[in-house]
């Protein structure tokens, strides 16, 4: 049974890097770093409490109110990185759950944890402040190399969280529209016509992007 393995949450911090031969000194605000909660927390329509978002344009909101990460991708980065100290929230997810990733979860899933309902709205599109936090440039192209990206959720049924709660699947109208799948078809939008229209066709899909598909 899926589960959720940790819960997370941040506020916005300013990040000042030392200026280099190739990029001059510029300082950034993002709540990208997310911290272990323990105990309870409520999940409302806008997200978790105590959790913050910089750019509210794409991140946030009813459509993004959380984001879920796979726990199982963090072996690989580890191994990948040669590092230890990177885990649960290292790329900035609400919800840290274990036995789903981008290839099992779908567009429009609707999951059940404990008495929160969330509905799955969309992948996560990794920005460059993924990047800037962990000093690696080039992990974008990774992260969609490896469809290790996360996905968004919008809250239905608001309710308290907590880690160890199980993640229960109610309801999958669109197993068409796995995670992995979904995110492809966007950024390959240009050359994949047909099936970004239909993926625009999806109507749980996050709104922007069905916006841009059409």
């Amino acid at each position: 049974m899926p589960r959720v393995e940790s819960i997370q949450t941040g506020q916005p911090r300013t990040s000042h890097p030392p200026a280099t031969a190739d990029s001059p000194a510029r300082s950034w605000t993002s709540a990208i770093w997310k911290e272990p909660v323990h105990g309870r927390v409520w999940a409302g329509f806008e997200g978790l409490d105590g959790d913050a978002q910089v750019n509210r344009r794409v991140h946030g909101g009813p459509e993004r109110a959380l984001l879920g990460y796979s726990a199982s991708h963090y072996p690989g980065w580890r191994a990948e990185w040669g590092t230890k100290a990177l885990g649960p929230g290292g790329f900035g997810e609400n919800l840290t759950i274990s036995g789903l990733d981008e290839s099992t979860v779908a567009v429009g899933d609707i999951y059940q944890l404990g008495s929160v309902r969330l509905e799955v709205s969309g992948p996560r599109m990794p920005c460059a402040n993924l990047e800037r936090r962990h000093g690696r440039p080039g992990l974008i192209a990774r992260v969609n190399e490896t469809a290790r990206s996360g996905w968004y959720l919008r809250v239905k049924v608001e309710g308290w969280l907590e880690a160890g709660v199980d993640v229960v699947l109610l309801d999958r109208p669109y197993p068409q529209w796995p995670i992995i799948r979904a995110s492809r078809v966007y950024r390959e939008r240009a050359e994949r016509r047909d099936e970004a229209r239909l993926l625009a066709g999806c109507p749980a899909l996050l709104a922007d992007w069905r916006a841009k598909l059409g």
